[in-house]
């Protein structure tokens, strides 16, 4: 099945410059129905108002990190199934690990490019 290039993207970061860039790949890739957060809880907020067919979090928020959410992501009946990619500028085996265990899709190290965002998205969510 052909992915939806409308389908709804969050994006979750503290730096206002990052959620730019990450649009801007997004729309490179074809994907403009994209919708931003600046930390874990405002993040929660909207995917409990919004179903998001990917969320594309940032590890390092305050006052909820990228990991925090993810884990409450998976612990949310609702949510659970959602595909979530974490984007670090750590790549520490042990973050790698605990983001895994956690249930993470994807690992994006910073920094990046659209291949390599459209190459981790394929691995998710399928073909586009």
């Amino acid at each position: 099945m052909a992915v939806d290039p409308q389908m709804p993207i969050l994006i979750v970061d503290d730096y206002k410059t990052m959620l730019r860039i990450i649009r801007n790949l997004l729309k490179q890739l074809g994907f403009d129905n994209v919708d931003e957060a600046t930390d874990g809880e405002a993040a929660f907020a909207k995917l409990k108002n919004k179903p998001y067919a990917l969320v594309i979090s940032d590890w390092n928020m305050e006052p909820m990190t990228g990991y925090e959410l993810l884990k409450q992501v998976r612990a949310d009946d609702g949510l659970r199934a959602t595909p979530f990619i974490m984007v670090t500028a750590e790549s520490k085996t042990e973050n790698v690990i605990a983001a895994k265990q956690a249930g993470v899709n994807n690992y994006i190290v910073k920094p990046f490019n659209a291949e390599t965002l459209k190459a981790k998205m394929r691995s998710v969510i399928g073909e586009f």
